[in-house]
């Protein structure tokens, strides 16, 4: 329908129209209790202490290596409950 109307008027119309909503959504009650949620979430956030880079790799090396070693159990199972089975059918 808008397809003959400019890219750029296109999108600044969205977007008004998307400020306008937000701006209707704030003026209900859950309106006001959801963007207190968000700004409750950003202060929260804040108080994360995230983990250093050496500890991002150590726990991420646990982690793969844990993965293989199942895998490979995982698969060996496989493997002999596959060979049990061929055996016992013919």
């Amino acid at each position: 329908m808008f397809a003959g109307e400019s890219l750029l008027y296109r999108v600044l119309a969205l977007l008004f129209l998307a400020l306008v909503a937000g701006f209707v959504a704030f003026q209900t009650a859950k309106g006001r209790a959801f963007f207190r949620l968000f700004k409750e979430a950003k202060g929260e956030i804040r108080k994360v202490v995230w983990p250093t880079r050496q500890e991002t790799l150590q726990t991420t090396a646990i982690v793969v290596v844990a993965v293989l070693i199942v895998g490979l159990l995982l698969w060996g199972l496989d493997s002999l409950l596959g060979w049990i089975v061929s055996g016992a059918i013919g």
